[in-house]
């Protein structure tokens, strides 16, 4: 696993415990998958001049507790007992402000093209890790931001496959990563 700095956080709410994870899907610009453009986005130096899309993204502050690239590598952008800025206006459960008691994880894709078999794996194998560090996630707080910002929202989306995603994760069992 690799490690960028993010300024785009914050301290999580005293006594608050993490027990949701969302999964989020990014390309940027749309329908491309490097990951460049998403660090720097995540890092706060992205060029607004780049592509015409990404005037509407200037002083957006958005990060991710990681990143799941094409081939499988997991970036971590933000340290999972701080607060990254990934979820905006959601709730859970009648829970509002899913930032606070989320870890939030971006794949890079869209809803044009599927994720790879690396994504579901390397993406199930981080989940495993995170329920083994939060007892209080369990497979059903897996969840899309589609689900915590329902009509705002549309990711994963159609291109992911929930059930190949937890099929992946009950084939994992124990791992070791390098941060978090």
């Amino acid at each position: 696993m690799r490690q960028i700095n993010s300024p785009h956080f914050n301290a999580r709410p005293d006594g608050v415990e993490i027990d949701l994870i969302v999964l989020h899907a990014i390309s940027l610009p749309a329908g491309e998958f490097e990951l460049n453009y998403i660090e720097e986005l995540f890092t706060g130096c992205l060029d607004h001049h780049a592509h015409a899309s990404f005037a509407d993204l200037e002083g957006l502050q958005v990060s991710a507790h990681f990143v799941v690239d094409r081939g499988g590598e997991i970036i971590q952008c933000v340290g999972t007992e701080q607060r990254a800025w990934h979820a905006g206006v959601s709730q859970w459960q009648g829970r509002e402000g899913c930032n606070d008691f989320a870890i939030g994880i971006e794949m890079i894709g869209d809803e044009e093209m599927r994720f790879t078999a690396a994504q579901y794996r390397e993406t199930a194998r981080l989940c495993r890790q995170l329920m083994q560090r939060y007892p209080a996630i369990s497979v059903d707080r897996i969840v899309g931001h589609e689900d915590i910002a329902p009509g705002r929202k549309w990711d994963p989306g159609r291109q992911w496959s929930w059930q190949q995603f937890h099929r992946s994760l009950s084939h994992i069992r124990k791992l070791h990563l390098e941060f978090l």
